[in-house]
């Protein structure tokens, strides 16, 4: 069996905090005001991706990981996930913030919704002036404290806010109290998980004039309490996988593209491109396919040996 580089149609999410930049700065077709989110890897239930080119276009990734599940997603993965697909890959525009939230561990995750945990990291693509996040603590606190600050409204002055640029990275483990602010365009990888615990929403209401749910209570178990330091700091050796995150759920690396490099791997993970910048052209089997600034590719773990030539900005990750 022959297999190629998977493109998925992107799943596009209206949110209220979303804009328009999922357009104008990657490329995506939108037509809504706020969109927030273009999932373009998920077998999250009920957003299951689909093939958007070659001979499996119109089949789900879950058809293809059912029929071929070692090939798609490699020895190793398989043996610890089965046929479950364990990441989500997403790119997110925030017009507004984000609600301050946190994700529960796997256990935690695994005890209450079936699900597992969500830890993730960020890369930010695009930055407006005097953007920031929130992530994590200024100084330890407990849960006592967090309930008191929530009760008077003032949970945001016990948060650490960072002030970013395009290019930063940060790792944001399940427990993290955070939230993306507004101006960001960001790449993010995480564990295949839907689960959000909203602690603050900056009191926003719906279209409807309704405030979004919060889920305090639920939340008290989940987060961590300590002072953390989420920024990553990374080499950009040109033409080399540069490491951002290794983590028992995800490697992802900074490749600085600038010219042809050849890439060998092995058959225990599948790969995925994310281009944040720029274009490049990947080869297989005399094959050439272009990507550009916005797209995703799912290189399946059967296809271990291919180039990618171009001037990009690109994301590597997979499962070691």
């Amino acid at each position: 069996m022959k297999f190629y580089p998977l493109q998925f149609t992107p799943i596009l999410k209206g949110r209220i905090w979303g804009g328009n930049k999922l357009n104008t700065v990657l490329n995506k077709s939108i037509t809504a005001d706020a969109n927030g989110e273009s999932w373009e890897l998920s077998t999250v239930k009920g957003d299951v991706s689909i093939v958007a080119n070659g001979k499996w276009k119109g089949k789900s990734l879950m058809d293809l990981i059912n029929e071929y599940p070692t090939d798609i997603l490699g020895t190793e993965v398989y043996q610890r996930f089965g046929k479950e697909f364990p990441l989500l890959f997403k790119y997110l525009d925030a017009k507004e913030d984000l609600s301050i939230q946190v994700h529960p561990n796997d256990s935690l995750a695994k005890t209450r919704h079936g699900s597992f945990g969500k830890t993730e990291m960020w890369y930010i693509i695009q930055a407006d002036l005097n953007s920031h996040i929130i992530a994590g603590f200024k100084e330890h606190s407990n849960s006592d404290l967090y309930l008191e600050h929530v009760k008077n409204n003032t949970l945001l002055s016990t948060l650490n806010e960072v002030e970013v640029k395009s290019g930063d990275a940060f790792f944001i483990e399940s427990g993290t109290v955070h939230s993306i602010g507004a101006g960001l365009v960001v790449a993010e990888i995480q564990q295949t998980s839907d689960v959000t615990y909203r602690l603050y929403d900056f009191d926003r209401i719906d279209s409807a004039g309704i405030k979004r749910e919060l889920h305090v209570d639920l939340a008290l178990e989940a987060i961590n309490y300590n002072s953390l330091d989420t920024k990553i700091e990374y080499s950009k050796e040109t033409n080399a996988p540069n490491e951002l995150v290794s983590c028992p759920y995800f490697t992802t690396n900074f490749i600085p593209l600038d010219g042809q490099v050849a890439i060998v791997k092995s058959k225990q993970s599948f790969t995925v491109y994310m281009c944040v910048e720029g274009s490049f052209e990947l080869t297989y089997d005399d094959v050439k396919v272009d990507y550009n600034k916005g797209d995703t590719v799912l290189i399946p773990a059967s296809m271990n040996s291919f180039s990618i030539n171009g001037k990009a900005s690109i994301l590597e990750i997979y499962i070691s």
